[in-house]
């Protein structure tokens, strides 16, 4: 007779399964997805790899939930900071801010979008990793080009180019920062602001007469 006996129905709490997906960000951004296997993510939280499987039927899932979380809280910073009417310089400066707040709050799940967004698009479960991409590029690019056009930023910038430095500059900081550092988001903003709008070259002062 085959066997009858069913896995048992197992509804992990809201905080185990939160700290099992932060376990597996952790492992899938150290060692990439594809290397990242699920006995592995099963050894960091202290299980068996069958035990995992009570929770999320792949590892694909888990990748999925860390993705969405983020980028779900990242939109929805987003969107508040575009709907607020902030001038453009504002506006740069309001999006830079609550990028580091992501960081702080999604730091592995950063680094895996960094790294795995451009592979992970092509399969069709991570098709809305292209359309917050495009949404991405849409928000930083509008509001580079209103500053332009505003004179609040020079008129001979390359928007493209700017856009990908500035974004560049601001998301490569998950490969280094850690949360509970000496210095909170919000300041690492600034410091990034300041040297990103104002440069880091000192300006000759004026001669007193």
């Amino acid at each position: 007779m085959p066997n009858s006996k069913k896995k048992p129905t197992v509804t992990p709490s809201p905080e185990r399964r939160g700290e099992l997906l932060a376990t597996a960000a952790e492992v899938f951004a150290a060692q990439g997805y594809n290397a990242t296997t699920v006995r592995r993510i099963a050894d960091e939280a202290g299980m068996l790899a069958g035990s995992l499987y009570y929770h999320f039927d792949s590892k694909e899932s888990m990748l999925d939930e860390i993705l969405t979380a983020f980028l779900d809280e990242l939109w929805a910073g987003y969107d508040a900071v575009l709907a607020a009417g902030l001038d453009p310089r504002q506006t740069i400066e309001a999006l830079v801010t609550e990028s580091f707040r992501e960081i702080d709050r999604h730091r592995a799940a950063v680094a895996i979008y960094q790294k795995e967004s451009r592979h992970l698009a092509a399969q069709p479960r991570f098709g809305y990793l292209t359309a917050s991409q495009r949404k991405f590029e849409q928000a930083w690019l509008g509001t580079l080009e209103r500053g332009v056009a505003a004179k609040v930023f020079r008129a001979d910038l390359d928007i493209r180019l700017t856009y990908r430095f500035v974004r560049d500059t601001v998301w490569v900081a998950a490969s280094w920062y850690r949360p509970g550092g000496t210095h909170s988001p919000e300041e690492i903003a600034r410091q990034y602001l300041s040297m990103v709008l104002d440069g880091i070259a000192l300006r000759e002062q004026p001669p007193t007469s």
